[in-house]
């Protein structure tokens, strides 16, 4: 028995990424898989691509993917949603309640990143609103709508958010990384709230991870790479791969925590060891 199997997941910004990644971890251990993004045709494109690598069935009316409770193979299916919109959010949670049954486990995944202006005073305020408002409200959205069903889910209720490590040290981006410690002090209050309902809320905070927002800048990535101990930056799989951990009853006692996927960049400056070091 896969450690998902009968498992109901709705997953945030899935089209691409750590989110495409996160919902292929998922399938291939037996979950039924929700993809949601605000570009439907991306959306798709991701739930085909993680049923073909797994071999899951590309009929989304199959009977696996709609039979309340069934277990067995996983599938992947795709709805387009805006988080920033409560009706669309609210929408997303009841689909995938009427297709699976269920909802076990939310991924919030989805988020908004604007680069800084050069100078603080000239932030633009739609910027800021919109990073805030996709990253952290669309969360709290997320959690608000799904909160029922996960209580109701035997003991089995998880959500799993994808924060930053510029949710907790300087690496710049002014409102993603308020909306990413936001998110951080968001989970530690949803734990304590959902904790005595049969819900675990943890947070994953990845460091660089190689996913379409590298496109084009891979000189970048390799001198990025060096300032990480590990030698490398991340790929979408070491998340989802945390992610799985966290959502899974391997981490049954384990809520509202923040956990780095860094590449140990948090506890190690090779700019400092290099200058230091030695003496």
């Amino acid at each position: 028995m896969a450690r998902f199997d009968g498992y109901a997941v709705l997953i945030t910004g899935a089209g691409q990424g750590i989110g495409e990644a996160t919902a292929r971890r998922f399938v291939s251990e037996g979950a039924r898989v929700l993809l949601t993004d605000l570009d439907k045709a991306r959306a798709k494109k991701a739930a085909a691509a993680v049923n073909e690598s797994v071999g899951a069935p590309a009929d989304a009316d199959a009977p696996d993917a709609s039979s309340p409770g069934s277990t067995g193979r996983g599938v992947a299916e795709a709805l387009a949603c805006d988080v920033a919109d409560r009706t669309a959010v609210e929408a997303a949670v009841a689909h995938a309640v009427r297709r699976f049954g269920r909802l076990d486990v939310l991924v919030n995944n989805a988020y908004s990143c604007h680069p800084d202006a050069p100078l603080f005073e000239d932030e633009s305020d739609d910027d800021w609103h919109q990073d805030l408002d996709i990253t952290l409200n669309g969360a709290y959205r997320c959690a608000r709508a799904a909160m029922p069903h996960l209580a109701a889910a035997d003991g089995r209720g998880a959500i799993v958010n994808i924060g930053s490590v510029n949710g907790l040290y300087d690496f710049g981006n002014h409102a993603y990384s308020a909306a990413k410690a936001g998110l951080g002090s968001l989970t530690r209050t949803l734990a304590g709230h959902g904790g005595p309902r049969g819900v675990r809320v943890n947070l994953i905070a990845p460091g660089t991870i190689r996913t379409n927002a590298w496109d084009g800048r891979e000189a970048v990535i390799e001198r990025v790479s060096e300032l990480y101990p590990l030698g490398r930056v991340g790929e979408p799989e070491d998340i989802a791969s945390a992610v799985a951990f966290l959502a899974s009853r391997d981490a049954a006692w384990i809520t509202g925590v923040t956990l780095p996927v860094d590449g140990g960049v948090l506890v190690s400056s090779p700019v400092v060891r290099g200058t230091f070091g030695n003496e």
